[in-house]
């Protein structure tokens, strides 16, 4: 009997320590990263506002650049005046020069602080962080993962392995 007390006490011992690691396996928490500014570049590159947002910065670029031709040309104008001594209408067209320049600061200044407004608000879009989290959500229960970390947050990440990296499994999930 004290063998078969041996037997018993050993297989319920073994029997013990596989629970125990096959418990130990399961608590294991799984970590993912992903690249939100890729996901982020990857949404809105086809999104109409974003499109609005870049048909806008183009038509100002065009606008600028309309009105710095316009401000060429008359500076080459006023020096063909100056060439040929006429100073009077090298003077109109100087004070022409400078009230078009400075307005052209002025209209880029007042423009370019729309775009970095229709930017900001592009950014803080609730819409595309309500489908981010849903997606993250669903990439990380499909795939067994307890956390997902930023990339962007990089301070706080010193090291990863590419395996872990689930962005593009996020953009797929948001249908990019």
């Amino acid at each position: 009997m004290n063998r078969t007390k041996k037997i018993i006490v050993t297989f319920l011992a073994v029997f013990f320590v596989t629970v125990v690691q096959a418990f130990a396996q399961q608590q294991i928490t799984k970590f993912a990263v992903v690249d939100t500014s890729k996901v982020y570049s990857a949404y809105f590159k086809n999104s109409a506002p974003v499109r609005n947002y870049e048909a806008k910065k183009k038509e100002l670029q065009a606008e600028i650049t309309k009105r710095a031709d316009e401000i060429k040309e008359l500076k080459r104008k006023k020096t063909e005046y100056q060439k040929n001594g006429d100073t009077t209408q090298a003077q109109k067209l100087d004070a022409d020069i400078t009230k078009k320049t400075e307005y052209l600061k002025e209209y880029t200044n007042a423009k370019n602080a729309e775009l970095e407004t229709m930017l900001a608000n592009l950014k803080r879009s609730d819409e595309f962080y309500q489908k981010l989290y849903k997606a993250l959500a669903k990439v990380a229960e499909s795939q067994g993962y307890s956390m997902i970390l930023s990339l962007q947050d990089a301070n706080a990440i010193l090291w990863y392995s590419p395996s872990v990296d689930v962005t593009n499994l996020v953009i797929n999930e948001l249908g990019l």
